[in-house]
């Protein structure tokens, strides 16, 4: 699948997953569906995060968290639609994530999925925003975290992109 998906780096050296064609905008539940469903085809592949080398899976569990977990419930607008469109380039998040910090597990629910702990890290991307005339008039940056679930069989698991949040900064032309 041709997917238009170009990873840059912004003025301050951050890298940013840029996506070109938005796909989704995240509203109906037929849609959500069919994200979960193009997220089952990644099931058992692995991305590599380019700073540190860490092999992050893509385990069974990871399509239904991301459509139906609590964050993707609470997401409105314009989150939704990039949480919907970042399912378009779920290696190259994984790829330019940064900033890992170790997780709580929140009220003890998931101790059983993640035998050795919770990882954060830092992922951002970027979608068009279009004029009138269907042309590309800037973008907008959002940030998310990505949850990473270090499990009993020693590998980190991708498990959910939580807090997508438009950026304030100026987007790249």
């Amino acid at each position: 699948m041709d997917k238009n998906i170009t990873i840059i780096t912004d003025p301050e050296g951050k890298k940013i997953v840029l996506i070109n064609d938005i796909r989704f905008k995240g509203k109906t539940r037929k849609e959500w569906g069919e994200i979960e469903n193009y997220l089952k085809e990644y099931i058992g592949k692995y991305s590599e995060i380019a700073d540190t080398s860490e092999k992050i899976y893509i385990g069974a569990d990871f399509p239904d968290e991301f459509v139906h977990g609590k964050d993707k419930i609470i997401l409105k607008g314009p989150n939704l639609k990039a949480k919907a469109n970042a399912s378009q380039a779920i290696c190259e998040l994984i790829q330019i994530a940064q900033n890992k910090t170790v997780s709580m597990d929140f009220n003890e629910k998931h101790k059983n999925k993640a035998k050795y702990g919770w990882y954060r890290y830092d992922t951002r991307l970027a979608l068009p925003v279009y004029n009138e005339y269907g042309e590309i008039q800037r973008y907008n940056i959002y940030k998310m975290r990505m949850l990473v679930r270090h499990d009993g069989d020693g590998k980190l698991y991708l498990y959910d992109f939580l807090r997508t949040k438009k950026e304030m900064s100026s987007p790249p032309e």
